[in-house]
């Protein structure tokens, strides 16, 4: 039997919600503790994150009746997590998140921006991306080496349940780690105080390394693998929101959230296909109300952010690194064919991708900037030569 129209939008909501949170809520988590959180600063992050992004969801889907499914930036945070500590800690950090927010608001109302962004090949985009995705998705490799039996059983729930239903696969993953973790690990000391999140506010600290090495890629990442593709999939869906205010209005979202800990909101693309598609309603027109369904669940999961916290902490480091590496997989092959799929650019972007890959540390800035500054250098060095 069919699902009445009446309840269709709220159950593909609530699956958009489990998706998009379920997924890569483990990839946040270790973004923010690599560049210096602290447990409970992560779980500011992730509460306000999620949070923001629910509010702002809404707030569009209301606003322009369409399924506009807004998220975290899950690339972003695999930045993150390979980028490591920067000079002035986790305070340095947030300056950057602030700024990176700043600029994505910017992006929304100044189109010369948005079109600068925009004119960045891209194949060096996704080749930076793919650089960036690849030690995180080397991880479950590395969990079976350290940790076979949990990591195996982590990895063949992921493979199973991929086999009839890819879009459960990882949050099949997550839960089987989460019961692996509740049943092996002592939680003793943990209480009600610890396990509901405090927004904790972080004084920013400004620098140039943070800002070259965090916010700069960061932007960049956002826009290129978060913003346009969260686009395409509406127009795709017969969609055609304005693109600025939906671009203003979720880097606004951010930048209020960054002191919290919040690296960055953008529009969603897998979930935004989930809303946008014909399972949401027969009828487009009301497809709206699915991802007003998810960004009021996305609320309610921040306020379990304390819980996700004290789970993800106590578990080994390896296994929630091969969950966000299994996440991680189908935006890392993407990414890579993407980068390589125009032969006169490939060159240039493979020296993009190992540069970003090779965790390159110069002063003080990450791989990912030097990746484009390099691809990006042979890549005008080799039209150059052409044209002349």
């Amino acid at each position: 039997m069919s699902r009445s129209p009446t309840v269709q939008p709220l159950v593909t909501g609530l699956l958009a919600a489990l998706v998009g949170f379920g997924s890569s809520f483990a990839v946040i988590i270790q973004g923010l503790r690599t560049v210096g959180a602290t447990p409970a600063e992560a779980a500011s992050g992730l509460m306000a994150l999620s949070i923001a992004m629910g509010l702002a969801g809404i707030f569009l889907a209301l606003r322009y009746r369409m399924p506009i499914s807004v998220a975290w930036s899950t690339p972003g945070a695999a930045l993150l997590a390979t980028t490591g500590a920067v000079e002035g800690g986790f305070p340095a950090a947030v300056g950057a998140f602030i700024v990176a927010g700043a600029a994505l608001t910017l992006a929304g109302f100044w189109k010369p921006l948005a079109r600068g962004v925009g004119a960045i090949p891209p194949a060096l985009a996704n080749a930076m991306l793919a650089g960036v995705l690849l030690g995180l998705c080397l991880a479950p490799v590395r969990a079976v080496a350290a940790s076979p039996v949990p990591a195996l059983a982590i990895i063949v729930t992921w493979a199973v349940v991929a086999r009839f239903r890819r879009l459960y696969a990882v949050p099949a993953a997550v839960l089987v780690t989460i019961v692996l973790v509740a049943t092996t690990t002592s939680l003793d000391g943990v209480t009600a105080d610890l396990l509901w999140p405090h927004p904790v506010a972080v004084m920013p600290v400004f620098n140039v390394t943070a800002l070259v090495g965090i916010a700069l890629p960061l932007f960049i990442v956002t826009v290129a693998s978060q913003n346009i593709p969260g686009m395409a999939v509406l127009n795709a869906n017969g969609y055609y929101p304005p693109a600025g205010p939906l671009f203003a209005t979720t880097g606004l979202a951010g930048l209020l959230a960054a002191p919290f800990g919040s690296h960055a909101v953008n529009l969603a693309a897998i979930t935004a296909a989930i809303c946008a598609g014909p399972d949401a309603h027969p009828d487009p027109a009301q497809r709206y109300k699915a991802a007003v369904t998810a960004g009021i669940v996305y609320v309610l999961f921040g306020l379990l952010a304390g819980a996700a916290m004290v789970l993800l902490t106590a578990a080994p480091p390896v296994l929630i690194e091969a969950v966000a590496g299994l996440a991680l997989l189908g935006a890392f092959g993407a990414s890579l064919v993407n980068a390589l799929s125009v032969e006169r650019d490939r060159v240039a972007a493979v020296i993009t991708f190992l540069v970003a890959a090779s965790s390159l540390s110069f002063l003080g800035i990450g791989g990912a900037f030097w990746g484009l500054v390099a691809g990006g250098a042979v890549l005008t060095l080799t039209r150059w030569r052409r044209a002349a």
